[in-house]
């Protein structure tokens, strides 16, 4: 369980990344820890609990990885679209429009997608971390134009600029794209299963 608090730590060095999990581990109980490399390179640690141990764990992985941490998100009270999001779960339900953050960390995008989510009646299409995108992460909102229009100001407003690669609306989405986007961005899922 990742509620209430969330935290995930990017690394830019995948041993560093292992010590600095450890050290997390080590200071505070914490009831999920997730930990693994991705592309290019980095190495990504999850921690999900309560508040307090999370926030104690995410100082123990701060203070261990310094030289090595790209970025960091820390969410106390996380909103659990977000939680159901980073483990897979989509909002595949046809929507009026589509507005997409893309960030250079995954932090970043996690950061976005739940500021965006509790400003605005929205669905999250999808969260997607690091894997097929260079490290980045990318979040895809769903819903009225007004809202996702809300949604995009707000998860932008909350994020550094040097952390916001590019953002778009796209209103009245074309049918068929609707349809690839509703079962997932990965390119090659989508081509092995129309061959």
């Amino acid at each position: 369980m990742i509620e209430p608090a969330l935290a995930l730590l990017d690394f830019n060095s995948i041993a560093a990344g292992i010590q600095a999990a450890d050290a997390m581990i080590k200071r505070a109980q914490v009831d999920v820890i997730k930990a693994g490399t991705v592309q290019p390179g980095r190495y990504l640690v999850l921690l999900g609990g309560p508040v307090g141990e999370v926030e104690e764990s995410l100082t123990a992985g701060r203070e261990a990885g310094e030289r090595t941490l790209l970025d960091d998100v820390f969410l106390p009270h996380v909103h659990p679209d977000v939680v159901d999001a980073i483990g897979g779960m989509r909002a595949p339900d046809r929507a009026d429009s589509v507005g997409i953050i893309e960030t250079a960390t995954v932090p970043a995008a996690i950061k976005a997608a739940d500021a965006g989510v509790k400003a605005a009646m929205v669905r999250l299409l999808e969260i997607r971390m690091a894997d097929g995108l260079g490290g980045k992460g990318i979040v895809l909102f769903s819903g009225v134009i007004a809202d996702v229009e809300t949604a995009l100001e707000t998860g932008l407003n909350v994020l550094k600029p040097g952390l916001i690669v590019h953002h778009t609306i796209i209103p009245q989405l074309h049918p068929a794209m609707w349809e690839n986007l509703r079962q997932t961005t990965f390119f090659h899922q989508l081509v092995g299963e129309s061959s």
